[in-house]
Protein backbone atom coordinates (compact mmCIF):
# COMPACT_ATOMS: atom_id res chain seq x y z
CA UNK A 1 0.00 0.00 0.00
CA UNK A 2 1.57 3.15 -1.25
CA UNK A 3 1.81 5.59 1.96
CA UNK A 4 -0.20 9.24 1.80
CA UNK A 5 1.84 12.00 1.32
CA UNK A 6 1.59 14.25 4.58
CA UNK A 7 0.16 17.72 4.72
CA UNK A 8 3.16 19.70 4.89
CA UNK A 9 4.60 17.81 1.54
CA UNK A 10 1.02 18.58 -0.31
CA UNK A 11 1.07 22.01 1.16
CA UNK A 12 4.91 22.62 -0.13
CA UNK A 13 3.80 21.16 -3.61
CA UNK A 14 0.57 23.51 -4.01
CA UNK A 15 2.69 26.30 -3.20
CA UNK A 16 5.47 25.55 -6.02
CA UNK A 17 2.74 25.00 -8.67
CA UNK A 18 0.35 27.26 -8.34
CA UNK A 19 0.36 31.08 -8.40
CA UNK A 20 1.11 33.08 -4.69
CA UNK A 21 -1.48 32.25 -2.32
CA UNK A 22 -2.83 35.37 0.25
CA UNK A 23 -3.35 33.35 3.73
CA UNK A 24 -4.81 34.06 6.96
CA UNK A 25 -2.46 31.80 9.57
CA UNK A 26 -2.88 31.19 13.05
CA UNK A 27 -0.08 29.78 15.22
CA UNK A 28 1.95 28.70 18.38
CA UNK A 29 5.27 31.08 18.32
CA UNK A 30 7.92 28.46 18.54
CA UNK A 31 10.95 30.67 17.79
CA UNK A 32 12.47 34.09 16.65
CA UNK A 33 15.36 35.05 15.06
CA UNK A 34 17.37 38.26 13.99
CA UNK A 35 18.66 37.46 10.16
CA UNK A 36 22.02 36.60 9.75
CA UNK A 37 23.89 37.44 6.42
CA UNK A 38 28.06 38.19 6.56
CA UNK A 39 26.76 41.47 4.92
CA UNK A 40 25.34 43.59 7.32
CA UNK A 41 23.80 45.70 4.49
CA UNK A 42 21.52 42.44 3.47
CA UNK A 43 19.88 42.04 7.09
CA UNK A 44 16.76 43.14 6.67
CA UNK A 45 13.81 40.89 8.84
CA UNK A 46 13.07 38.88 12.18
CA UNK A 47 11.94 35.41 11.78
CA UNK A 48 9.24 33.87 13.73
CA UNK A 49 8.65 30.41 13.73
CA UNK A 50 4.58 28.87 14.14
CA UNK A 51 3.92 25.63 14.55
CA UNK A 52 0.96 25.26 12.74
CA UNK A 53 -0.61 21.60 12.49
CA UNK A 54 -0.72 19.66 10.95
CA UNK A 55 1.39 21.52 8.10
CA UNK A 56 4.10 21.92 11.15
CA UNK A 57 6.53 24.86 11.70
CA UNK A 58 6.26 28.09 9.04
CA UNK A 59 9.23 30.98 9.31
CA UNK A 60 7.44 34.45 9.20
CA UNK A 61 9.82 36.98 7.96
CA UNK A 62 9.34 40.20 9.31
CA UNK A 63 11.04 43.55 7.41
CA UNK A 64 12.97 45.59 9.76
CA UNK A 65 13.99 48.03 7.44
CA UNK A 66 13.43 48.24 3.16
CA UNK A 67 16.43 47.64 1.02
CA UNK A 68 14.68 48.02 -2.04
CA UNK A 69 13.78 51.51 -0.60
CA UNK A 70 17.37 52.08 0.64
CA UNK A 71 18.24 50.91 -3.01
CA UNK A 72 16.41 53.47 -4.81
CA UNK A 73 17.17 56.35 -2.42
CA UNK A 74 14.71 56.70 -0.14
CA UNK A 75 14.13 55.92 3.54
CA UNK A 76 14.08 52.43 4.28
CA UNK A 77 12.49 53.09 7.96
CA UNK A 78 9.29 50.92 8.37
CA UNK A 79 6.34 52.65 9.92
CA UNK A 80 4.49 50.52 12.30
CA UNK A 81 1.02 51.05 13.34
CA UNK A 82 -0.21 49.05 16.31
CA UNK A 83 -3.89 48.14 17.39
CA UNK A 84 -4.29 47.19 21.15
CA UNK A 85 -7.07 45.05 21.80
CA UNK A 86 -8.16 42.11 24.20
CA UNK A 87 -8.87 38.65 23.49
CA UNK A 88 -11.25 35.73 25.45
CA UNK A 89 -10.20 32.92 23.69
CA UNK A 90 -6.51 31.68 22.08
CA UNK A 91 -7.19 31.24 18.67
CA UNK A 92 -6.72 27.65 17.56
CA UNK A 93 -3.68 27.04 14.80
CA UNK A 94 -4.93 27.11 11.14
CA UNK A 95 -4.17 28.03 8.08
CA UNK A 96 -6.71 29.10 5.08
CA UNK A 97 -6.34 31.61 2.20
CA UNK A 98 -8.33 34.61 2.45
CA UNK A 99 -9.91 37.20 0.31
CA UNK A 100 -7.21 39.84 1.83
CA UNK A 101 -6.66 42.34 4.04
CA UNK A 102 -6.87 46.31 3.25
CA UNK A 103 -4.84 48.51 6.06
CA UNK A 104 -7.21 51.68 4.83
CA UNK A 105 -10.59 49.88 6.39
CA UNK A 106 -8.15 48.88 9.58
CA UNK A 107 -7.01 52.95 9.61
CA UNK A 108 -10.16 53.84 9.21
CA UNK A 109 -12.04 52.09 12.42
CA UNK A 110 -9.11 51.86 14.48
CA UNK A 111 -7.62 55.67 13.83
CA UNK A 112 -3.98 53.70 13.34
CA UNK A 113 -1.27 56.55 14.22
CA UNK A 114 2.56 55.27 12.42
CA UNK A 115 5.43 55.62 14.24
CA UNK A 116 8.99 55.83 11.70
CA UNK A 117 11.26 52.81 13.25
CA UNK A 118 15.26 53.03 13.23
CA UNK A 119 16.14 49.26 12.18
CA UNK A 120 17.74 48.66 15.40
CA UNK A 121 14.65 49.66 17.59
CA UNK A 122 12.33 47.69 15.51
CA UNK A 123 13.98 45.04 15.37
CA UNK A 124 14.50 44.96 19.28
CA UNK A 125 11.07 45.60 19.83
CA UNK A 126 9.41 42.96 17.73
CA UNK A 127 12.17 40.33 19.21
CA UNK A 128 11.17 41.15 22.64
CA UNK A 129 7.08 41.27 21.85
CA UNK A 130 7.20 37.69 20.05
CA UNK A 131 9.35 36.24 22.66
CA UNK A 132 6.45 37.29 25.13
CA UNK A 133 3.66 35.82 22.70
CA UNK A 134 1.31 32.87 23.55
CA UNK A 135 -0.26 33.06 19.95
CA UNK A 136 0.15 34.24 16.56
CA UNK A 137 -1.67 35.37 13.44
CA UNK A 138 -0.47 36.50 10.28
CA UNK A 139 -1.44 37.69 7.04
CA UNK A 140 0.73 37.05 3.80
CA UNK A 141 1.81 35.32 1.25
CA UNK A 142 2.67 31.83 1.60
CA UNK A 143 5.94 30.62 0.04
CA UNK A 144 8.30 27.29 -0.35
CA UNK A 145 11.83 27.48 -0.46
CA UNK A 146 13.90 24.99 1.69
CA UNK A 147 11.38 25.80 4.20
CA UNK A 148 7.64 26.63 4.60
CA UNK A 149 7.00 30.30 5.41
CA UNK A 150 4.97 33.46 4.87
CA UNK A 151 6.59 37.02 3.40
CA UNK A 152 4.98 39.83 2.36
CA UNK A 153 3.99 40.76 5.97
CA UNK A 154 3.54 44.46 5.13
CA UNK A 155 1.73 47.40 2.98
CA UNK A 156 1.39 46.41 -0.37
CA UNK A 157 0.31 49.66 -1.36
CA UNK A 158 2.50 51.66 -4.03
CA UNK A 159 5.52 53.18 -2.49
CA UNK A 160 8.24 55.77 -3.41
CA UNK A 161 10.37 52.68 -4.52
CA UNK A 162 7.99 50.42 -5.53
CA UNK A 163 5.26 52.03 -7.82
CA UNK A 164 3.36 48.80 -8.11
CA UNK A 165 -0.05 48.27 -6.00
CA UNK A 166 -1.04 45.18 -5.28
CA UNK A 167 -4.62 46.04 -4.09
CA UNK A 168 -6.23 44.44 -0.81
CA UNK A 169 -3.02 42.28 -0.18
CA UNK A 170 -1.66 43.87 2.55
CA UNK A 171 0.22 41.89 5.60
CA UNK A 172 -0.15 42.12 9.02
CA UNK A 173 0.99 40.41 12.13
CA UNK A 174 -1.00 39.60 15.33
CA UNK A 175 0.60 38.41 18.75
CA UNK A 176 -1.08 37.45 21.72
CA UNK A 177 0.12 37.88 25.50
CA UNK A 178 -0.46 35.82 28.58
CA UNK A 179 -0.97 39.39 30.97
CA UNK A 180 -4.07 40.58 30.75
CA UNK A 181 -5.24 38.72 27.73
CA UNK A 182 -3.64 41.86 25.74
CA UNK A 183 -3.31 41.26 22.07
CA UNK A 184 -1.25 43.74 19.03
CA UNK A 185 -1.77 44.25 16.01
CA UNK A 186 0.97 45.10 13.67
CA UNK A 187 0.44 46.95 10.40
CA UNK A 188 4.11 47.87 8.49
CA UNK A 189 4.46 50.84 5.76
CA UNK A 190 7.22 51.80 3.71
CA UNK A 191 8.20 55.28 2.74
CA UNK A 192 5.46 57.10 0.81
CA UNK A 193 2.73 54.34 1.22
CA UNK A 194 -0.25 56.27 2.41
Amino acid sequence: MARRPDARALLFERIRTSPPKFVHVRGVPYTVAVEQNEDPAKIDHVFLNVEVPPFGRLRVAINTLSRISREAGCDPRVRVGIIKSTYTEKPQPSLEECNGLDYAKQDEKHGVQYEVYEQAALTEMLVTKMKLAIRAEIWGELYARDHLGIHQVHSRKASKAVPQDVPNRDGALKLYYPQDNAAEAFLFKFDGQP
